[in-house]
């Protein structure tokens, strides 16, 4: 059996969740998360736990069995802690900015400054003097997605480091043009 997929989730204090069928919907104190799932996968609930059973040995539901459970439990964390992911802006004239209406303002070195609205679920915090952007939210599928699409717009170079980049990334360094010989 799957070591993943085995493992019971234990639901913390306030979460509730409700199975039917194949769509299981995750409520907790920072919101709420709804998800359908491979319908071979069987979701229970016994003694606030949840609990994923696969109908076979097959290569297919292994898989599933594994993936099924992780994702069920990244959204009981994702509405009880929540998720976050850090980026900071490297460069000189590379400015971030936090808008009134809680969107991105970016200054990349483009002609043109980089305006992000965020999507629903998701916060932005900037610390404008460490150029540091965190990226909030209940569903870590979203969080990713969108601190990658903000980093795409200026991934960090590998001369000068000049970039977006993840906190505590680390970007490899080339040598550069070694210049000419007489």
């Amino acid at each position: 059996m799957s070591r993943i997929g085995r493992m019971p989730i234990p639901l913390p204090e306030g979460v509730k969740v409700d199975i039917k069928k194949n769509q299981v919907t995750v409520t907790g104190p920072k919101g709420s998360l709804a998800r359908d799932f491979h319908p071979d996968m069987e979701i229970t609930l016994e003694d606030n736990q949840v609990l994923v059973h696969r109908p076979t040995d097959q290569r297919h539901h292994r898989a599933l069995h594994g993936l099924t459970r992780a994702l069920l439990n990244n959204m009981v964390l994702g509405v009880t802690k929540g998720f976050q992911k850090q980026l900071e802006v490297q460069g000189v004239g590379y400015r971030v900015d936090l808008q009134g209406d809680q969107s991105l303002l970016l200054q990349l070195g483009f002609s043109h400054d980089v305006r992000i609205a965020p999507l629903e679920g998701i916060q932005f915090e900037v610390d404008a003097r460490t150029k540091v952007i965190t990226v909030k939210g209940v569903d870590k599928e979203l969080v990713g997605r969108v601190a990658a699409e903000i980093r795409a717009w200026r991934p960090p170079e590998p001369y000068k480091g000049k970039g977006i980049r993840y906190v505590g990334e680390y970007v490899r360094h080339k040598a550069g043009k070694a210049g000419k010989i007489a």
